[in-house]
């Protein structure tokens, strides 16, 4: 006789299987516990039916309704669901309305994720309405909304645009004992940041500072990112100031999107550079995303110096090399004038994208300087890199206006011998 934990064992393999999308091991290790005598279970079909559902097809899940039932084994909720959640994914709504249909109709009560993932369905299909009905099924059967059926209303209506709706769910779920966890804070607040509730959205962060919980790096982030995108600066700063003033456990991520917003939206490199000295004193790092950002807006200031300067100071933090920071500092150069300084920068470097070429180009284009362009595009061609068409063309068109018919034609024809070879 073959025991209980010989199906569990049958049950752990084919699960590690599926997870590493080896669908055809599973499916032979299935076989061979069958002629072994180990019989599978609802649990070893639903592996499978999550499984299919995830990497090939909702259909493909579908089928092995009719293996479980072949087998004397009786799907469940968590096989409809399974195939619920898979049709939501690929947002087909029809898919899902029929599968939980077909739940009820052969007399498989639904539990609360079947009912979330119909409303995540129904949300992610431009239906709030319908989903909200849905949320009131919920309520009104002997199931407890779960706080993800909560999150998925709030989410849904904000993304829907009825963030009042949301708000107005938020404070009636409150008012009957609802207790709300980070994960809800975190999507009304970023809800209302994007409908422009700035002031909304930092009463909500009060409240979560007085709940109990701690704002994490989203929460931060969320607000943050929002007072800067609606060029509120000194609020996201306060904001800033007000957090670490009370205490609350900070990393360096709200620092960094602070940089950020106050480099890209406002030149600000003096507030930036503050807060770049508030993260140092704090025994915080900033990440190399930031520092290419700050290195940006050096160059869009014309201090070329001050940006290679923070790339040093980078190389010797050990971010190790930096193509993007490289790539602005050569724009700034070309556009300061100073375009043999940034060629020898070009050459020096250990890597080169697209993004690098094209800049080079284009600028020793408008310089006049069309042959040492016609060089570089034709390193472009040799090793297979991709450049815009209209650079290509302003090579060509430089070659034509400065005489160099020849050199030009020799261009044309390796260009077009390059599109053959790809």
């Amino acid at each position: 006789m073959v025991c209980w934990s010989s199906t569990k064992l049958l049950n752990i393999c084919i699960a590690a299987l599926c997870k590493a999308q080896k669908l055809e091991k599973a499916e032979a290790v299935l076989i061979d516990g069958i002629r072994l005598g180990v019989l599978p279970d609802v649990v070893t079909y639903n592996t499978l039916i999550h499984a299919y559902c995830c990497f090939v097809s909702i259909d493909a899940g579908y089928s092995i309704l009719n293996r479980m039932r072949e087998a004397g084994i009786n799907p469940n909720v968590i096989s409809y669901n399974s195939l619920i959640s898979g049709a939501t994914r690929k947002c087909l709504l029809s898919k899902s309305l029929d599968l939980f249909q077909e739940m009820l109709q052969i007399g498989i009560p639904p539990d609360v994720w079947s009912y979330n993932n119909l409303m995540h369905c129904l949300f992610k299909s431009g239906k709030p309405d319908e989903a909200n009905q849905v949320f009131k099924d919920l309520l009104h059967s002997n199931l407890s909304p779960h706080p993800a059926s909560i999150n998925i209303m709030i989410n849904g209506l904000c993304k829907n645009g009825y963030t009042d709706n949301a708000l107005m769910l938020y404070r009636n779920l409150q008012r009957h004992g609802f207790v709300p966890h980070i994960v809800t804070y975190n999507i009304l607040i970023d809800g209302l940041c994007k409908a422009r509730r700035l002031g909304a959205a930092r009463r909500i962060l009060k409240e979560l500072g007085e709940s109990g919980h701690k704002p994490n790096a989203i929460t931060y982030s969320t607000v943050l990112k929002c007072c800067f995108r609606y060029r509120q600066f000194e609020q996201g700063l306060d904001i800033l100031s007000e957090m670490r003033s009370k205490g609350y456990t900070f990393d360096g991520f709200g620092y960094c999107t602070a940089i950020g917003a106050l480099v890209k939206t406002e030149g600000r490199l003096d507030a930036a550079f503050e807060l770049l000295d508030e993260i140092e004193k704090e025994g915080l790092e900033c990440d190399k995303y930031t520092h290419t950002i700050i290195i940006d807006g050096l160059c869009k200031s014309g201090n070329i110096e001050g940006a290679q300067r923070h790339l040093n100071f980078m190389n010797r933090m050990g971010f190790g090399y930096n193509m993007v920071a490289f790539n602005c500092i050569i724009d700034g150069l070309c556009k300061a004038g100073y375009i043999d300084h940034a060629m020898k920068l070009f050459k020096s470097m250990e890597i080169k994208d697209s993004v690098t070429y094209t800049s080079m180009m284009y600028h020793l284009c408008k310089a006049g300087r069309f042959r040492s362009a016609s060089k570089l595009l034709l390193s472009c061609l040799k090793g297979g890199i991709d450049v815009l068409k209209s650079t290509r063309q302003a090579v060509l068109d430089g070659l034509h206006y400065k005489g160099f018919i020849s050199e030009a034609r020799k261009l044309q024809s390796k260009i077009q011998l390059a599109r053959l070879k790809r």
